[in-house]
């Protein structure tokens, strides 16, 4: 089991562990990486500070934790959103339940994954490479999904999913930080349906 020696945990101590990734994931993504501290996490978590030390000698492994632990919730997340995408309206469907989610926080704090790669790819070669590592897993759903319907008729043979399902990548991460900004997940809507229009394009007629 993960933890510092690498020995096994009880059910106790992988509560323990869960509660303190639970806690560090939710003050990453409102608060962020760099502004929180290990006694944000050990308060929040109801934790001493010999149990955090127990499961993370330091922040950068917790840091390290949480993105293995949020890699996992938003790529289960897609997978079971894109995976019954079958028409350009069930992509739409995917569309709006991301901007719906996004509005119910005003388009607050971002994209999980997006919002730590803004502030740890630079600096932790670890944390980059996980995180690139999510995002490449994101892109081959997207692309899977545009292949899906090139292959069901839905989108003509000239419609290219690599590049196609890069832009819709790209335009919703960037709609996800202008959403942030403005506190308005309208952005990140309009972001979206360009992408989106581009790939109905491609449609046969």
């Amino acid at each position: 089991m993960p933890g510092t020696s690498g020995t096994r945990r009880t059910p106790r101590g992988l509560e323990t562990r869960s509660r303190i990734l639970d806690s560090a994931a939710k003050l990453f993504y409102v608060k962020g990486v760099n502004a929180t501290t290990l006694d944000d996490v050990r308060l929040a978590s109801s934790t001493s500070k010999s149990q955090l030390y127990n499961h993370f000698e330091d922040k950068l492994a917790l840091i390290h934790a949480v993105i293995d632990v949020r890699s996992k919730f938003v790529l289960a997340r897609e997978e079971q959103r894109l995976r019954g995408v079958k028409t350009l309206t069930g992509l739409r469907r995917w569309r709006d339940a991301l901007v719906q989610a996004n509005s119910l926080q005003d388009g607050s704090y971002g994209c999980a994954l997006g919002a730590m790669s803004i502030e740890l790819s630079d600096n932790d070669e670890q944390s980059r490479q996980a995180l690139n590592t999510s995002f490449d897993a994101w892109l081959r759903m997207l692309v899977e999904t545009l292949t899906r319907l090139r292959v069901l008729g839905v989108l003509a043979e000239d419609a290219d999913p690599q590049r196609l399902g890069t832009g819709l990548l790209a335009a919703l991460q960037g709609g996800y930080v202008l959403a942030q900004n403005a506190h308005s997940s309208e952005p990140m809507a309009v972001a979206l349906d360009m992408a989106l229009d581009h790939i109905e394009s491609f449609a046969r007629s």
